[in-house]
């Protein structure tokens, strides 16, 4: 009766475990840094690193077998666009080769000989314009640089021609164009583009580690049954204040890398902030069911955190947000749903950048819950069988 009497409630279990687990990290270098400074310092790198936004003065080679004024004139173009620089003229094409394998040009542009008569003849001429797609990102953003630097200079050779043949009244646009409109990420930043996808991949790969740690380490420890018996037994309340530190920790992160994605470099968020910060909680709730998940199927921390590198490592490639599934193989479909990231990304897209309306994005919160359920509820049952097993006791 008296020990029924000193039971603890569920609120100070979880308040006795989420204060065991501060003062556990407290005592821990190594995994306190892994909970603070070292994906605050990745987070800080990544923003640095891509801070110029977009791609400026990428090296291409030009080959200019024509030697015109037409040429010459596309060559200063070139040269003048911001995304573009002209750094070598080779004599041919096989010296122009030499440099894009050795890594110095990312793209070559050919003038074929004869192309301005072609032009003066009233004929057209066409620019040869070869990119690395080996360094995709680099290679099709001077690609496209080239084509609007070469769709311009087609343009203004047109007007002059038929000005200088017809007279100025003669000059009429072309009676077909196309108008593309980008519809989200205007600038076509990188920055914005590239951070919206490792930001989140980052911390959500740190947080399921630490969690995993957290929970995995009371087996090996002989510890489980001690800091059950200390919060009465109450599972649920004992494993969730264990994890509440790591979950208030990394969602401010999350949080703040948002401000700084959508307020300090981007024009804001398009859509719902508020459905954004709440899908940013979401998806460390369903890696921390996950992380119970994982280690309550193996008891035992070294595979589950191998597990865990598999499993949240290849979030970013499965995701469908740097190459689309459509089409892929069935296996990389179905491992792409089985991923909470991929339905935060699509959320995220939505709300940072195209502004749907939160209806269309509560079904992705749904989902992000259904981790939740599911994951957490059946890794509960077995985390909480070894947790009570001693015969579990002692594994690593």
């Amino acid at each position: 009766m008296a020990a029924a009497l000193t039971r603890p409630t569920a609120r100070q279990a979880f308040v006795h475990s989420a204060v065991r687990e501060c003062a556990r990290l407290r005592a821990d270098p190594w995994d306190l840094a892994l909970a603070t400074w070292i994906p605050l310092l990745a987070l800080a790198l990544f923003a640095w690193m891509f801070a110029a936004g977009v791609p400026r003065d990428l090296p291409v080679a030009l080959v200019d077998h024509d030697n015109s004024a037409t040429s010459r004139e596309l060559a200063r173009m070139l040269d003048a666009a911001p995304g573009l620089r002209v750094a070598a003229r080779p004599l041919g094409l096989p010296q122009a080769w030499s440099g894009v394998r050795a890594g110095d040009t990312f793209a070559v542009v050919y003038v074929p000989a004869g192309a301005e008569r072609e032009i003066l003849r009233g004929g057209s001429a066409v620019v040869f314009a070869h990119y690395n797609a080996s360094h995709q990102t680099a290679g099709q953003a001077a690609a496209r640089e080239i084509g609007d630097v070469v769709q311009a200079a087609g343009e203004r050779i047109a007007r002059g021609n038929v000005a200088r043949t017809r007279g100025p009244d003669a000059v009429r646009p072309p009676p077909l164009r196309v108008q593309a409109t980008v519809l989200a990420n205007a600038a076509r930043s990188y920055e914005h583009f590239l951070l919206g996808l490792l930001f989140p991949a980052l911390l959500h790969l740190a947080a399921c580690l630490t969690m995993v740690s957290a929970l995995g380490r009371e087996l090996p420890a002989r510890r489980a049954g001690e800091w059950l018996r200390r919060c009465g037994d109450r599972l649920l309340p004992a494993v969730a204040g264990k994890l509440a530190p790591y979950l208030l920790l990394f969602t401010a992160y999350g949080a703040g890398s948002l401000v700084w994605l959508a307020a300090i470099r981007g024009g804001g968020v398009a859509g719902s902030a508020t459905l954004l910060l709440a899908a940013q909680a979401a998806m460390y709730l369903a890696y921390a069911g996950i992380a119970l998940l994982l280690v309550g199927a193996t008891r035992n921390l070294g595979t589950a955190l191998s597990a865990t590198g598999l499993y949240a490592g290849t979030s970013l490639a499965f995701s469908g947000a740097t190459f689309p599934t459509q089409g892929a193989p069935l296996f990389a479909q179905a491992w792409s749903q089985l991923l909470p990231f991929t339905a935060y990304l699509r959320l995220q897209a939505q709300q940072l950048d195209l502004g749907a309306a939160w209806t269309v994005s509560l079904p992705l919160l749904g989902v992000l819950l259904l981790f939740v359920l599911v994951a957490g509820g059946a890794g509960l049952l077995l985390y909480g069988r070894g947790a009570r097993d001693p015969a579990a006791w002692g594994q690593r």
